[in-house]
């Protein structure tokens, strides 16, 4: 990996984020790496090192500067006004090191970020790194919003792995834990006084730990993430405003069971190539269901289920479309994992699919109910949109699932398009379903009533009276009304389509043929159809 200089990363800086008032010495200007150095730190190395030195600002940092020049950086990056740093700035010169002021309402994280981008380029992490940040970093997020908190993802060793959003209303620990990837030292040890890390190791449950106003602490909430008994990893969340709502137990407990398979998946060295999508495998037919069972340790003899999850066409045909989706994957995934931890989220035929397997009965279609409105009604909170969703029927075990895809799709087809979107089961919709599973077989033909089709492609007045008149359940005075026209005027039409056709509309197997038709009619862009 090539040196670079602190130009090339002054070069990357936004006008006024920072300036460099002392050039590092020649024998001193290539960098190789980037250190967080927070105050406290005794022991910092910053040979070849950009030093990025937190905790401090002014004056206050000589101390640490001194600390740091037992072995010197080629530059530190340190906040303040120019008048405050004379001393430093004679320090570093004598040693060397160049000084770069930051300016004091400048944000730690974006220069962090762009002398990452300098220093460590993005092929210099493997693809596996890579996509486990970006999960992490997905999951830290879609938590945040669901508990209006900030949210940080450790490893064993209290490394920081992901985080959220940063706001204004973080702590001085959680600044300083994401500045350095790590908590300082004396603030680990206050939360080990505080009893947090011991409780943390007994429980598999959230553990609450109240606020520190002395020592700078807002109230938080962890979890720990557990791979059988081994310690993954834990979250914690700083609350933001006026404490945590009553549901961050419930979110939490979904956020650990994604995180914690992610970091497994990570520690089995399974590549991007590997992921294969699961949902499509399972849905494909039990051969396939029962390998991925196999490889998932998934219960495939207990009953599972199907849900469906769509987004309006508005939405899903909006430039942030596809953002919006992965967001919606996120969402539905924590809520899916805290409902049952083998919970399988992905992407099925453009929309979100969750597969829950290892139901404890084929009667659990209310909890899957309840389940899928949640989804629906924390995306339309947190995420500005506006979701619906199918609960597919409970199959009798996960190799037999695939039976259900067709009437889960079909479902969730009639949910979009009814006037009230939300949640639904079979029950919602089963005449519906059925009703549209003949039209749709009825078009997948060829052959059709010659005189009535000739009618609907040829006469558009009468066309248009017909489709009213079912869709007024054959009522004449209410197809009248909705058509503006006199009764009788609509009994000449129907007396007319029917004398033409041949068809008496008060038969029901006549009328169920014509309806088909009419369907058809009404589903075919006007402009394919002949005008009279």
């Amino acid at each position: 990996m090539a040196a670079v200089t602190v130009d090339d990363i002054l070069a990357d800086l936004p006008l006024g984020f920072a300036s460099l008032i002392l050039r590092p010495s020649p024998a001193r200007s290539a960098i190789d790496r980037f250190l967080i150095v927070d105050a406290d730190d005794e022991t910092s190395d910053g040979g070849a090192a950009f030093v990025l030195l937190i905790g401090v600002r002014g004056r206050s940092a000589l101390p640490a500067l001194r600390r740091l020049l037992k072995n010197p950086p080629p530059v530190v990056a340190v906040k303040g006004r120019r008048e405050e740093l004379t001393e430093a700035e004679e320090l570093l010169r004598d040693a060397g090191t160049g000084l770069l002021l930051v300016d004091p309402g400048a944000d730690w994280d974006r220069l962090l970020s762009i002398a990452k981008d300098r220093i460590q380029p993005r092929s210099y992490q493997s693809e596996v790194l890579t996509l486990l940040e970006e999960d992490l970093f997905a999951i830290a997020q879609t938590t945040a919003r669901l508990t209006s908190s900030h949210v940080l993802i450790e490893d064993a060793a209290n490394k920081v792995l992901a985080y959220s959003t940063v706001s204004n209303d973080i702590d001085e620990l959680r600044k300083a834990s994401i500045l350095a990837r790590r908590g300082p030292r004396k603030y680990e040890l206050l939360l080990k006084d505080l009893g947090a890390y011991r409780e943390l190791h007994r429980t598999r449950l959230p553990v609450r730990v109240p606020a520190r106003p002395q020592d700078g602490l807002r109230e938080r909430v962890a979890v720990t993430l557990f791979a059988g008994d081994r310690i993954m990893g834990y979250i914690w969340l700083q609350e933001t405003g006026d404490g945590f709502g009553p549901d961050v137990d419930y979110v939490l407990k979904g956020s650990a069971a994604r995180a914690s398979a992610e970091l497994i998946r990570h520690r089995n060295q399974q590549s991007v190539h590997m992921r294969e999508d699961r949902i499509a495998r399972i849905l494909s037919g039990s051969a396939e269901a029962a390998a991925s069972a196999h490889s998932e340790k998934i219960s495939a003899e207990r009953p599972a289920a199907l849900i469906l999850i769509g987004m309006p066409d508005s939405e899903a045909q909006a430039d942030d479309a596809a953002l919006k989706h992965g967001e919606l994957a996120n969402l539905a995934s924590i809520h899916a994992a805290a409902y049952k931890a083998s919970a399988v989220v992905g992407q099925f035929k453009g929309d979100t699919a969750v597969i829950v397997p290892g139901l404890q009965s084929a009667s659990a279609e209310p909890g899957l109910r309840s389940l899928a409105e949640s989804i629906v009604r924390d995306a339309g909170k947190h995420l500005g949109i506006s979701p619906f969703a199918a609960v597919g029927p409970v199959a009798p075990d996960l190799l037999s699932l695939y039976t259900t895809t067709r009437i889960t799709e079909a479902l969730l087809r009639c949910v979009g398009t009814s006037q009230v979107r939300g949640v639904a089961t079979v029950d919602d919709f089963e005449g519906e379903i059925l009703f549209r599973e003949a039209v749709r077989n009825f078009t997948s033909s060829t052959f059709r009533h010659r005189s009535l089709s000739a009618l609907l492609r040829q006469d558009t007045e009468l066309a248009e009276t017909l489709h009213a008149y079912f869709e007024a359940s054959l009522d004449a005075a209410e197809c009248a009304s909705r058509m503006g026209l006199h009764k009788n005027t609509v009994y000449y039409r129907i007396g007319k389509a029917s004398r033409v056709t041949g068809l008496n509309f008060g038969n029901p197997r006549d009328s169920l043929v014509a309806l088909l038709h009419i369907q058809e009619w009404a589903s075919t862009p006007q402009q394919q159809l002949g005008r009279k």
